[in-house]
């Protein structure tokens, strides 16, 4: 699935969250430098927080490797530009 630039390599999430996951990701990169993963990825955390409740975690680079739990239909990694988007709600223990 594409929107613009945005290609999605894995997903579990229904597609309306997953067109809010890309537009969020989007507007992050119209608000910070493309380098400053940290803030972009604080960006997103807080989008999904407020809409979808808390416990949402977000990494973005360019290079990364991730192990995890989520919570069934919550998860999502994509590309958009030069980096890479993981987004997932944490599974509770």
């Amino acid at each position: 699935m594409l929107e613009g630039k945005a290609m999605i390599q894995d997903t579990d999430m229904p597609v309306k969250m997953q067109l809010q996951a890309m537009s969020s990701a989007s507007q992050a990169l119209d608000l910070f430098d493309v380098l400053d993963c940290n803030n972009l990825a604080c960006y997103i955390k807080k989008e999904f927080d407020l809409r979808y409740g808390f416990g949402w975690q977000c990494v973005v680079g360019s290079n990364f490797g991730c192990c995890f739990t989520h919570t069934k239909g919550t998860f999502i990694y994509f590309c958009l530009e030069t980096l890479h988007f993981l987004i997932f709600k944490c599974s509770a223990a």
